[in-house]
């Protein structure tokens, strides 16, 4: 199967993307179509690559399209921002603790440095953060005003774990911080829906994929054996 992607201006609403969707599933071969007004984006899945003049002779008038079509990168290409961002992590700890290794103080400082530095890329955009975050996040559906204390919650967490102010209150309100985002990524994964990571903000367009799962689940264990 064939992922391609391409530039659709004109669509302003959800209404149009369902009509783009829709024109476009008339294309024999195209098994799976999914537009984003908000990045004039249209992705399509096939067996056979289609060509630009053959989806625009689908399309209404009223939508532009652009001739050039773009393979998707590879996942890895992708998420390589954030698998830096935790090398750099994991080096800044390794190099603090150096001399004399703690397990506990390095835990600290892991997961201080890892919510302090996350809270930093979601404050960059925070109001696109939002809109992403309330995308797959329990609580921000419900609550959307979650989305926009979020960052800041996280950056509170990040100051008290470089602090090594760590009550138990603290490492509940992170496992259940990060426990009900994780319950929001499983169920994204489970249904295959292809939208966007708000774990670096709005700033890095990275996919939602099993490595934001696996990210939250480190905080949380590690979380876990600090209670313990």
């Amino acid at each position: 199967m064939k992922k391609q992607n391409f530039r659709v201006f004109g669509m302003t609403c959800s209404g149009c993307e369902a009509a783009v969707v829709t024109a476009a599933l008339q294309i024999e071969g195209l098994s799976k179509a999914v537009a984003n007004h908000q990045e004039d984006l249209l992705t399509i899945w096939t067996q056979t690559p289609v060509s630009a003049t053959a989806l625009k002779a689908k399309l209404p008038k009223k939508y532009a399209l652009t001739t050039d079509t773009a393979q998707e990168p590879s996942k890895l290409k992708q998420l390589f921002p954030l698998f830096l961002i935790f090398g750099f992590i994991i080096d800044a700890t390794v190099l603090i603790h150096w001399s004399e290794w703690n397990t506990t103080a390095m835990m600290h400082d892991f997961m201080g440095m890892f919510f302090m530095v996350f809270s930093f890329f979601k404050l960059l955009d925070l109001k696109g953060f939002q809109t992403s975050f309330k995308m797959y996040d329990p609580m921000a559906a419900v609550w959307p005003a979650y989305g926009l204390i979020y960052p800041f919650l996280e950056l509170a967490l990040g100051v008290c774990y470089i602090q090594d102010f760590v009550p138990d209150g603290v490492l509940w309100i992170s496992i259940i911080v990060l426990g009900i985002t994780t319950v929001g990524v499983v169920e994204t994964l489970l249904k295959k829906r292809s939208i966007q990571c708000a774990c670096l903000g709005s700033v890095l367009n990275l996919p939602m994929t099993e490595a934001t799962f696996t990210e939250n689940a480190i905080m949380i264990v590690m979380a876990i054996c600090l209670l313990g």
